[in-house]
């Protein structure tokens, strides 16, 4: 399951919700026909439920969505702060020099002298920039993902390599 965002949020008295997307482009998720809901974002598959997407709309800065069965406001407070996602086959494929966050976590990550730095554990959201949780069992690095550090991404080679100096 890919983790798209989380519901924080009743919005109105007509069941929509309010979530804060993890990624930059959730108007494509208009065109999704389902999202599954887990409170847990790395529950297994099996344990997030389906739900019909019936609108998403950007409502001021943030968004907005309306899921079937989920007709009042007591029903969208039942929601609580649960995590959406879909499974890879509903997404679009990432553009070029894009990549969802799923795809990012357990690389390796290098920096330009080949040192290696250790994993990508996780990734932050700032409201500035996105930032690279990546660790190597003793330490933790937080690496903004900008382009002035992050040199390139390796997908299929399964490594992140970066402009970091290994004593920072």
């Amino acid at each position: 399951m890919i983790v798209l965002g989380r519901i924080v949020a009743p919005f109105g008295v007509q069941g929509w919700l309010r979530v804060h997307p993890f990624g930059d482009d959730p108007e494509a998720w208009r065109k999704m026909r389902q999202w599954w809901l887990s409170a847990d974002a790395d529950a297994p598959a099996e344990c997030w439920t389906p739900r019909v997407v019936e609108a998403v709309k950007l409502h001021g800065d943030g968004v907005v969505a309306k899921l079937s069965g989920i007709d009042d406001r007591d029903a969208s407070e039942a929601l609580g702060s649960c995590y959406f996602g879909a499974s890879r086959e509903d997404l679009p494929a990432p553009a070029q020099d894009e990549y969802y966050w799923a795809d990012l976590i357990g690389l390796d990550v290098v920096n330009l002298r080949d040192q290696p730095l250790g994993r990508v554990r996780s990734l932050i959201e700032t409201g500035a920039n996105e930032v690279l949780v990546v660790t190597d069992g003793e330490r933790e690095r937080l690496l903004p993902f900008v382009e002035q550090v992050i040199k390139k991404v390796d997908i299929a080679g399964k490594m992140v390599r970066v402009d970091w100096d290994s004593d920072w």
